[in-house]
């Protein structure tokens, strides 16, 4: 089901717009990348094909759509423009590299989250993956992986798209949050993430799989892992709570204590308000941990000091897109390639 092609040949159709002040120098760390993709979306629109099982999004569709029916689609397209622009902005200030991709596709409503379908590695390898949603297939774009050959040293291209034929989804850095420093590949049970095709990934990248099941208040599953964890270099943030079996529960924490991560345990109210959705990057200044301000404003004192004693807080206002059930951490596919 695997598929290993050559870098794509080609030149690029389209050149991304880099924000003003955005480097494309900087070391690749293991953890925290210091460059990042971006996809800003002209016609955005939380999407109603992945609503059934986001309950975040569910939650919030409901509030959206009625200012939808009164005309305001337009005004919500374009203040999802604003944010995306802004997060490009923000993280080039700090000496990130942005490469920045427009989508002006009105098919593609969750194009602004383009972590589900590539990772980037290392050793030079770009992964392209399996999407659960039928609509968000076509999000899938020749020129970003044109421009990543062009500017970065790709030495091949792994491609597991075609479990989408046989029913089986692994939705990329969502559906799994990758320790890339002690090869640890942590996941939760769920229609995104398909638990063969998980074990196939890890086989074939070196990854030892922490497989689990999580779910919230209702019992509905976490539909994408990165909602409630994120792993950093030193840090881990963590709704351990939500892993319900206390067996996986102990088993989850206990890896990430033997991994060296401090752990910053997370309420499922602060992972509702995207607290686990956040990303550390890397810049000249240091370390960031990139997440939005609905989710900095729930965090604890504590929980601040605790963060920040190993990176600085770097608080987004993304409110729109999280309508679409992503915030922060979804907005943004780490680019880990060597430059040329």
């Amino acid at each position: 089901m695997t598929e290993v092609l050559e870098a794509p040949a080609g030149r690029l159709n389209m050149r991304p717009r880099r924000e003003a002040g955005a480097s494309a120098t900087g070391s690749v760390t293991e953890q925290a990348p210091s460059r990042v993709v971006l996809v800003r979306p002209h016609h955005f629109t939380p999407n109603p094909e992945t609503a059934a099982d986001n309950s975040f999004q569910q939650r919030i569709l409901h509030a959206l759509l009625p200012s939808a029916a009164r005309d305001a689609s337009r005004a919500v397209a374009a203040a999802a423009y604003a944010e995306v622009t802004e997060l490009g902005r923000t993280l080039g200030s700090l000496g990130i590299g942005v490469d920045l991709f427009d989508d002006s596709s009105a098919e593609t409503p969750d194009s602004v989250f383009p972590n589900n379908w590539f990772s980037t590695h290392p050793d030079g390898t770009v992964t392209l993956y399996p999407m659960y949603a039928e609509n968000r297939r076509a999000e899938r774009r020749e020129d970003i992986l044109a421009h990543l050959q062009e500017t970065h040293r790709v030495r091949r291209v792994v491609d597991y798209s075609s479990a989408e034929r046989f029913g089986e989804y692994l939705e990329g850095t969502g559906s799994m949050v990758l320790d890339h420093r002690e090869r640890l590949a942590y996941a939760c049970r769920s229609r995104r993430l398909s638990g063969g095709l998980f074990a196939e990934f890890c086989r074939d990248f070196g990854y030892t799989p922490v497989l689990f099941d999580a779910t919230d208040g209702d019992g509905v599953p976490v539909y994408h892992t990165n909602v409630m964890m994120s792993v950093g270099t030193d840090l881990a943030l963590i709704s351990s709570a939500m892993i319900r079996d206390v067996s996986q529960r102990e088993h989850v924490l206990e890896v990430l204590r033997d991994s060296g991560r401090t752990v910053v345990g997370l309420s499922e109210s602060q992972v509702n308000r995207f607290a686990g959705n956040c990303l550390e990057l890397a810049g000249p200044g240091g370390r960031y941990l990139v997440l939005s301000t609905t989710a900095e404003a729930s965090l604890t004192e504590e929980q601040r000091e605790t963060i920040s004693a190993h990176c600085t807080l770097v608080p987004v206002e993304v409110s729109t897109l999280e309508a679409a059930g992503g915030s922060v951490r979804c907005m943004i596919a780490g680019n880990h390639l060597p430059l040329r």
